[in-house]
């Protein structure tokens, strides 16, 4: 029994604490205000309860108020009470509109745990990290175009509270120990923090449309893993397009109306090392495809094996180096011991993927673009190559480098 009492005295300590702590750091308690229209919903809508709720607190006040063994003044004293606060509380709380709260049945909803934590073994890739890490930055700057919310309110200790959004510093800086609501209303968006252990939060943005916010606060955005090394940043290209030859100029165009016209496409470019193949890449990705919208992806062969397009982005590029490596004729010993050239040929499946429509009759919007490189077309398995797969190729004949 005394260890229930101290741990429930413990208990409570604590969350005095977080209260001060709360109120410390801006939190302010959310008064409801009392809505003309709101309460004239009740009254027509809801007449009967409205009516029982009234009467019961008149009753209670009346009850207060005729104590017959207290002096009047004692009476008056009484409406102060725990019991009368509660009944006048409990009145006011019917006869006011809720603080706002998301609407769960928006369909996009975009969400993050921060900080990403990154685990590699010598068993496993980073993927998982880098595509975390990719929906953290995206979330964040989300959050960094929305700019300051309309309301900012948590519910703690049955108490709601809201934080001064003129007072507003940053997301990083908030005081948070229980599920946090934010609202921008020219948007229309809703975000949710919840707490987690050690400093970690989770982050979910939910709104009717979130496509406009994601494309702006992805462009510009490029991922590289190859090997143990991973990064999420901006393309760099050393070369312009423009730096290599006509013929290569040309079928750059190609590639440019192609991407324009084709929701699916995969291009392979190949050639002996040092004639550019993938400096080509890179100045396609930044002068043609990024100023698209499109956010590139450069990834070795084992993360390959294990990417799944992330679906909340609308436009991707995939840019494979030594594709010749990747998938290798499956008639050959070699690739007999590995399964890496149906991983790569299920990708290249655009025309698969397009043969299938959703139940309300919706294709798939999303756009993908794969560039490939290898030095020479002889080893690749010949299903690579044929119509569907890869619908652009092009030899790289020119010393360039």
């Amino acid at each position: 029994m005394e260890e229930f009492e101290y741990f429930r005295n413990n208990e409570s300590s604590v969350a005095n604490n977080s209260r001060h702590s709360l109120l410390a750091s801006g939190w302010r308690p959310f008064h409801r205000e009392f809505n003309w229209e709101f309460f004239g919903e009740l009254l027509l809508k809801d007449t009967k309860e409205l009516t029982e709720r009234s009467l019961n607190l008149i009753s209670s006040l009346a009850e207060s108020l005729g104590r017959n063994n207290y002096a009047w003044w004692a009476n008056l004293l009484n409406l102060s009470s725990e019991n009368t606060r509660y009944e006048l509380e409990k009145f006011w709380n019917y006869i006011t509109p809720d603080p706002l709260t998301p609407d769960y049945r928006y369909k996009d909803i975009l969400s993050t745990e921060t900080p990403v934590v990154q685990f590699v073994s010598r068993n496993s890739i980073p993927i998982d990290y880098v595509l975390n890490r990719l929906r953290e930055v995206t979330v964040m700057r989300i959050l960094e175009l929305l700019g300051h919310p309309n309301i900012i309110t948590q519910y703690y200790l049955e108490r709601n509270l809201h934080f001064p959004v003129e007072k507003f510093v940053s997301w990083e800086r908030l005081e948070i120990v229980n599920i946090v609501y934010s609202y921008w209303s020219q948007p229309d968006v809703w975000l949710q923090i919840e707490p987690y252990d050690r400093g970690r939060r989770h982050y979910t943005l939910m709104a009717k449309d979130l496509s406009p916010l994601i494309n702006k606060a992805t462009y510009d955005l490029a991922v590289i893993l190859s090997g143990y090394q991973s990064r999420v940043g901006k393309v760099h290209s050393q070369f312009p397009l423009r730096s290599f030859p006509e013929d290569i100029q040309n079928f750059s165009d190609a590639v440019q109306q192609a991407i324009l016209t084709q929701n699916q496409l995969a291009v392979l470019v190949h050639g002996e090392p040092g004639t550019g193949k993938t400096a080509w890449t890179q100045a396609v990705a930044k002068e043609i495809l990024v100023p698209l919208g499109y956010v590139i992806f450069i990834l070795d062969h084992d993360a390959i094996a294990n990417f799944v397009p992330p679906t909340y982005l609308e436009r991707i590029c995939i840019i494979i180096n030594e594709a010749d490596n990747l998938a290798q004729d499956r008639a050959s010993e070699v690739a007999q011991y590995s399964n890496k050239t149906e991983h790569i040929l299920s990708l290249l499946d655009g025309t698969l993927y397009q043969s299938v429509i959703d139940e309300s009759g919706i294709q798939m919007r999303q756009k993908i673009v794969i560039l490939m490189t290898c030095n020479t077309t002889e080893r690749l398995d010949p299903a690579m190559l044929r119509k569907g797969r890869v619908d652009l190729m092009c030899e790289f004949s020119h010393r360039f480098v």
